[in-house]
């Protein structure tokens, strides 16, 4: 799969079914992939360091995971907050496609996969998990997290996002501070970085200890 095929609408890549395993200390989820998405052999690392280290999300609420691909940040958000909306948005018609049925095999009743102009989508957000679309340039993802997190919704809403330091993890925290939206590294492995956004960023004591959320939930069977 070209990196420059998963941020369009419909993937000129032909199909290649698979899945992914996301085991976390306190759920597993086996989420079905295709080619023409973002990561489909496994889960990407930037996104498995989000999930691990993402203070817990707002039980209630309307909650949205930017750019979902076949979900697993949004599914996660669903299993850990299902008495909150989330919103799973793409441009990707196929990885939206993936993203529902995957919502539909968990039970996940709480996960709404929309494309991001869908006029049910809420203008406010209590948190934001994005593995954010780099590739698409600066100019175009500077356009998208300016449009995003303006709908954080006050008081106490936050953002999570995850970007590789070679990809500009350093220069996206300094852009961010400069346009009046001080982030906050929260996690670096491997040369990802997680950066906290808005006044509701704290620090998770690891996810499966924090919230409360200790117990492995087993879904997707």
């Amino acid at each position: 799969m070209g990196s420059q095929q998963y941020f369009t609408e419909r993937p000129a890549a032909g199909r290649r079914p698979g899945s992914v395993h996301i085991v976390l200390p306190d759920l597993h989820l086996e989420l079905e992939t295709d080619s023409g998405v973002f990561s489909p052999s496994r889960l990407d690392p930037g996104t498995r360091l989000l999930l691990e280290t993402a203070s817990p999300p707002p039980p209630t609420g309307n909650l949205l995971d930017l750019g979902c691909g076949y979900g697993p940040l949004a599914l996660v958000l669903a299993a850990r907050s299902p008495g909150a909306q989330v919103w799973a948005v793409d441009v990707n018609r196929r990885a939206l496609e993936l993203c529902a049925r995957n919502a539909a095999r968990a039970g996940l009743a709480n996960v709404r996969c929309v494309v991001p102009d869908d006029p049910a989508v809420p203008a406010q957000f209590r948190l934001i998990w994005s593995n954010p679309p780099i590739r698409i340039g600066k100019a175009a993802l500077h356009a998208l997290l300016t449009a995003w997190l303006g709908r954080l919704e006050p008081p106490g809403a936050a953002a999570y996002l995850v970007i590789h330091r070679h990809l500009g993890s350093d220069s996206l925290q300094r852009w961010l501070e400069e346009s009046g939206r001080p982030a906050e590294r929260i996690a670096a492995r491997a040369g990802y970085r997680v950066l906290g956004v808005g006044e509701g960023v704290g620090r998770a004591g690891g996810v499966g200890r924090a919230g409360g959320v200790g117990r492995k939930r087993r879904a997707g069977r």
